[in-house]
């Protein structure tokens, strides 16, 4: 049999391995020093960040440094991420127990890049990168430290996974980690949430771990910033809702889609550009889409792509307040159908969304016998939050204006 000859010049170079880490070196090797493209031994996403880095005149050997930002600016930054963090602040805790028991690392970045949260770090913990690199303020932006999953996601907006060799700089080659956006009401970058490891390599599925708890983040943003809007959480099965598989959409008060998350878009097939109606992403009526913030239990809804799905709607007043809480104090709703919903004129629900709401505290006070207390719990809000919003009712001014006509004057 004759000898392989793996050994000779003239023998092509060998195209399969075993390892990551072997097509890493390869992809290193014809980038940095012959300066081919290395499709296919690494990402992308890494590929295209290498050739930035190149770019930008950046020395694979030289010392990275994990810089903090000025203090008017971390706190500039903080201060304008106050929704963001609140979002984020019981999945950033829960996802920092589940890692507890590994040696991974929570970041949260805004949209440039600036840390907004660490975990912090035990003091016997052998990570002297991440020991630096976890501090509120310090910017990991693909600029300041080469390719990482956070910079790349903060440069794309698209989720990425960086390990080991992957990173542009040799210095951090130690790091492995991976990262995912986090979009607003407009659709852009609000923030990355990452998981970094050093000196370790993950021993579960990063992305998915990060990918879903971006989500959950995410949705919760959305709704936060949905101040005055019908928010609708929708899926095909009722189970899936209220977790990080659901769909969601912001409706506004003339019944445009101001928003769809990344679920809804796939299941509806529509995008926000134009603000599309109600009645042609959902096949209803926006009067017909109120009658949901009256039930809390979902209901059955056929898309007009002849898609099923389960419902639920919301309505978040501009003071933040969800009159949810109010549905027993509401007319019954019949189950939606691929039409609006066929009511009485004298019951029909207000066409805007502030009327409606205005509506609901004003039926209420009614049933309740003008009791501003009794209203209050039945809508479970404050008396005084009840009373500012009756100071702001056109019923009430009315009601305010004839009894002073009607006061004869002293």
């Amino acid at each position: 049999m004759p000898t392989p000859l793996s050994g000779h010049p003239n023998m092509p170079r060998q195209l399969f391995f075993q390892t990551q880490e072997q097509r890493t070196s390869l992809a290193r090797q014809q980038f940095f020093d012959e300066g081919a493209r290395p499709s296919g031994l690494v990402g992308e996403a890494v590929i295209q960040s290498w050739m930035r880095c190149r770019s930008s005149q950046r020395n694979p050997q030289e010392p990275v440094s994990f810089e903090q930002v000025s203090r008017s600016r971390a706190h500039a930054s903080l201060n304008r991420n106050r929704q963001l963090l609140q979002a984020g602040n019981l999945e950033l805790h829960q996802l920092e127990a589940a890692l507890r028991g590994t040696d991974c690392r929570v970041l949260l970045t805004d949209a440039q890049g600036v840390i907004i949260h660490a975990t912090e770090l035990p003091s016997a913990a052998q990570q002297p990168l991440l020991k630096t690199a976890c501090r509120v303020g310090v910017n990991i932006a693909e600029q300041q430290i080469g390719t990482t999953a956070p910079g790349i996601v903060v440069r794309t907006g698209e989720a990425c996974t960086v390990a080991g060799a992957e990173h542009y700089f040799q210095c951090l080659q130690t790091i492995h980690c991976a990262a995912a956006p986090i979009r607003d009401i407009h659709g852009q970058l609000a923030g990355v949430l990452d998981v970094s490891v050093e000196a370790g390599r993950f021993h579960f599925d990063p992305a998915s771990v990060v990918g879903m708890y971006a989500a959950t983040i995410e949705n919760r943003l959305l709704q936060l910033q949905s101040t005055q809007h019908l928010v609708l959480q929708f899926q095909t099965s009722p189970s899936l809702l209220d977790t990080p598989l659901e769909a969601l959409a912001g409706i506004d008060a003339d019944g445009r889609v101001l928003w769809l998350n990344g679920v809804a878009q796939r299941l509806t097939g529509f995008s926000v550009q134009g603000r599309p109606g109600v009645d042609e992403v959902f096949g209803l009526a926006l009067d017909g889409l109120l009658a949901l913030h009256r039930r809390q239990q979902a209901l059955a809804l056929r898309l007009p792509s002849g898609l099923g799905v389960w419902v639920k709607g919301h309505l978040n007043a501009s003071d933040g307040t969800d009159f949810n809480h109010a549905v027993a104090l509401s007319a019954p709703v019949a189950p939606l159908a691929a039409e609006p919903v066929d009511t009485p004129a004298a019951s029909e629900p207000p066409s805007r969304l502030v009327d409606h709401s205005q509506r609901l505290i004003e039926t209420t006070l009614a049933d309740c016998d003008g009791n501003i207390a009794k209203a209050a719990r039945a809508l479970g809000v404050s008396r005084g939050m009840l009373y500012r919003r009756l100071q702001k009712s056109p019923l009430r001014a009315a009601a305010s204006t004839d009894s002073a006509r009607s006061t004869p004057a002293r």
